[in-house]
């Protein structure tokens, strides 16, 4: 399948389309039970992803959301976001593994039929998740973005690794950097004028460096420091994992190396997740 939408989408809509289609593979041979395999995303198994990257896609082509009122006995459904995307996941809950394959390869010839015929410009606002406005290339991207973590998800749980270094996890890799800065600067409260470096090995290799200004903002780049107040080195899966949500430091800390400032290096970690 292939998507021609304008240049500065292409790598968006290639992504997409690379774990959107490696998500169907992996579930059209599931049986009954294995669609209620929990994941790591909380609350949610295998058919609850599924349910979640069909009702966002639905959205985007436009189709009307359903009117449902949720079970008030969920309890990872905590605020206004978290009722907002639970509503696509629990309208399908009682679906079965045929109706689940069958409606997610019907949304993706139909997404991939948008995407193709795509001539928007990439500055054009359209309507975003919970029903902000963002342009659209944010729109794909956060798409390209937001698939290939729940096709992680799905991996997972099923225990078919694979895809670590795929389109989508480019993407997220520049994705979940960008919120960095936010991190050490303003909720771990780095010093002004320090940096902390973040070594990343794996599927995707990469080292990047947060400093610090003397006002306290933070911003990220891919030269070295000197004398970082910290230097956490992990693997790639371990990093998407704790920046997506998906784990607490404490249970991966036998894939983490902290150096320097231990205080400092705890307080990132503790809001080192930068997805809802």
């Amino acid at each position: 399948m292939t998507v021609h939408p304008h240049p500065s989408l292409q790598p968006y809509a290639d992504a997409w389309t690379h774990s959107i289609e490696a998500i169907s593979e992996l579930v059209l041979p599931l049986t009954e039970g294995e669609w209620n395999r929990a994941t790591p995303c909380p609350g949610w198994s295998v058919r609850d992803v599924v349910s979640h990257v069909i009702g966002i896609e639905c959205e985007m082509l436009g189709d009307p959301r359903p009117i449902h009122t949720l079970p008030r006995d969920l309890r990872h459904v905590v605020d206004e976001f978290t009722r907002y995307m639970e509503v696509q996941v629990d309208v399908r809950r009682h679906h079965t593994a045929p109706e689940m394959t069958s409606e997610l390869e019907y949304t993706i010839i139909r997404r991939a039929r948008q995407l193709r015929n795509e001539k928007r410009d990439p500055g054009t606002m359209v309507r975003g998740p919970l029903g902000d406005q963002v342009t659209l290339e944010l729109a794909l991207r956060l798409r390209a973005f937001d698939v290939w973590i729940h096709e992680q998800d799905l991996r997972t749980a099923l225990g078919v690794p694979g895809n670590l270094d795929s389109p989508g996890a480019y993407v997220a890799r520049d994705l979940l950097l960008a919120g960095l800065p936010k991190v050490v600067a303003k909720q771990a409260g780095a010093p002004a004028n320090s940096a902390v470096v973040l070594d990343v090995h794996g599927p995707l290799e990469f080292m990047r460096t947060v400093r610090v200004d003397a006002q306290g903002r933070g911003t990220v780049d891919g030269t070295p420091s000197l004398g970082p107040a910290v230097t956490l080195t992990l693997d790639w899966e371990t990093y998407v994992r704790l920046a997506a949500g998906r784990v607490r430091p404490a249970a991966v800390a036998d894939r983490l190396k902290v150096e320097g400032d231990q205080a400092l290096a705890d307080a990132i970690l503790a809001n080192f997740a930068v997805t809802p």
